[in-house]
Parts: structure tokens; sequence; C-alpha cells
């Protein structure tokens, strides 16, 4: 089989560049992912005075948006409440999200930054990077579909508690399902791309 042809035949100067700016980048977002998820895991785990991030649906509240400030009706789509204490099975799920998040996040970033090593070194298409492309899109999913439905037992967690368990209307669950398809097509799409390029290289490979 014919080794890969040298990097500066494949990427110009300006990729190059662009892809060192990408391993910077990336791993700040994985730094970033783990100090955030430490720092709100550690708020709460005092369980005291939790600040949670809630979904609403049909509530009404007043804010002082009309003359001199006087208060006018809105609808509220999200907020943060404050809830002196979260049930214990809504603050595993607080640590189990942020956790979960910490860790998709680390996995795609070092994933990806694997993939950029092999391409700088100067091949592209192989099996080993069409592994790494569809394992990031599984771990993509995972994190899109489990974080916000921990962070979602959460504020039902939070909301319940507050409202001494007579608030309902907040109760719906916050996972984007067009973005969840979305994400799952991009990730089949850049699998399949992938898989055609591997092959369609060892084949021009053999005739070489």
């Amino acid at each position: 089989m014919a080794s890969p042809r040298p990097t500066s035949r494949i990427l110009s100067r300006g990729d190059t560049v662009g892809f060192l700016f990408f391993i910077v980048l990336g791993v700040g977002l994985a730094v970033w992912a783990v100090v955030h998820s430490v720092i709100t895991i550690i708020e709460a785990l005092p369980n005291r005075d939790v600040r949670v991030a809630a979904p609403f649906l049909d509530t009404v509240a007043q804010a002082p948006l009309g003359p001199d400030g006087a208060a006018v009706p809105v609808e509220l789509g999200s907020g943060v409440v404050v809830a002196s204490e979260l049930p214990l099975a809504s603050l595993w799920a607080l640590v189990i999200a942020e956790t979960l998040f910490a860790a998709v996040v680390v996995t795609v970033v070092a994933l990806l930054l694997v993939l950029t090593a092999g391409i700088l070194r100067g091949r592209i298409f192989s099996r080993r990077h069409t592994v790494i492309v569809s394992t990031v899109g599984v771990v993509a999913l995972v994190g899109l579909a489990g974080v916000p439905f921990f962070r979602n037992m959460v504020a039902n967690g939070a909301l319940a508690r507050i409202s001494e368990y007579t608030y309902e209307r907040g109760l719906v669950q916050t996972v984007d399902l067009p973005v969840l398809f979305g994400a799952a097509f991009v990730a089949a799409l850049a699998g399949t791309v992938f898989s055609v390029g591997d092959r369609l290289q060892r084949d021009t490979e053999g005739l070489v």
C-alpha cells in the first residue's frame, strides 16, 4: 500500500493554521466544560438555595415594563429559580447531568483532536478516522439527549419543591427533538462521507 502523501501536498498553510487554531479552541472548550461542571456541582452539593434553570409552559408573570415601571403580564418561556433545597433524586440528577456534560465535551474534543492530528500528518480518510467520526456522532447524540433529560429532572424537582408539589405547568421535557434529529443526520452523513472517502482512497492506492 502506498504511504500517505506529505501534509504539504494536501493542506495549505492556511489549512494548517486553521487546524492548529481548532486544537487550541478545542482544548479551551474542554477545560471550560470541566471547570463549569465542577463549579456547578460544588455549589449545588450543600443543597441550600440552589439556582436552577427551569422551562415554563403557559406561565404568566408580572414584569415592570409599563409606564413608570408599571407591572405588565409576560409569558415565561424559561427562567432561573432558587430552591431552598432539591429533592435527593433531583440533586443526583444535577450531578449526573453536569458530569455527563463534561464527559461528552471532553470526549468529543479529544476524538476530534486525534482526527485533526491524523489529518495534519497527511492522512484524511482512513478506517481509523471513519471510526472516530462515527464515535463522535454517537457521543454527541448521547449528550444532546441525556444532558437535557437530567437537567429537566432537576428543574422539575426544584419547581415541585418550591410550590410544595402543586405547580405542574413547568413540568415539560426540554430535549429539542429537531436539534437531536438534525445532529443525527449530520453524524450519519459525516460517517458516510469518511467511509466512502476511505474506500475510494484505498481503491486509488491499489491502482498505484
